[in-house]
């Protein structure tokens, strides 16, 4: 299948080739891209991912903890591995995805396996916000978090618009510290996390 036609990546990514999300499962399998290169797929371009510094790993570890214990039966929480989307295999920093553990050893989680996707977003914010939702809502993922450092605050997306001309989430939800955000997955709400224990 051909990636859909996206617009322009920031940072002149547009003057590049795109690929396909197999022909990029090729380089891998091939040996052109390895685990040293630190780049992902977004829109068809194979882009470096951002640099992490200690407040974007330690609030990795704060989200981690305080989804961990959340989650149901049938769910579990990976962090910064793979997602493969239509036109996309983005790395978000944490994924709530149905099945076990062993679900996965043959494959990436798709979009219909995913619950929740979460991005730390210092130097990233842009990314994150801009290129990132529009590829999340594309894909349909029904709820997407920016635990936003630079403003304190987590960003809460949900109802994707799908595969439009102008993908994006139609509902989008702020919290600050002493806020509660609800935990929804498939559709109900399994608990509550408070945003001061995923913000510094």
């Amino acid at each position: 299948m051909s990636a859909p036609a996206a617009p322009p990546m920031p940072g002149g990514y547009h003057s590049f080739r795109r690929f396909s999300v197999d022909e990029y499962h090729r380089m891998i399998d091939a040996g052109i891209l390895t685990d040293e290169d630190k780049v992902e797929l977004l829109e068809g371009y194979v882009v470096l991912k951002m640099p992490r510094n200690p407040s974007h790993d330690g609030t990795i570890d704060l989200v981690s903890g305080s989804l961990g214990g959340q989650l149901p039966p049938g769910w579990f929480l990976r962090i910064q591995q793979a997602v493969t989307l239509i036109d996309s295999e983005p790395e978000p920093d944490c994924a709530v995805v149905r099945g076990s553990r062993r679900t996965y050893l043959g494959r990436h989680p798709h979009a219909t396996d995913v619950g929740l996707l979460v991005e730390i977003a210092n130097t990233s914010l842009d990314r994150d916000r801009d290129d990132k939702t529009r590829i999340y809502a594309r894909a349909g993922i029904v709820c997407y978090w920016i635990v936003n450092l630079l403003d304190a605050r987590v960003e809460v997306y949900t109802q994707p618009s799908g595969p439009t001309a102008a993908p994006s989430y139609a509902s989008r939800q702020d919290y600050r510290a002493g806020d509660a955000i609800p935990l929804v997955l498939d559709g109900a709400t399994v608990g509550t996390v408070a945003a001061a224990d995923l913000l510094p």
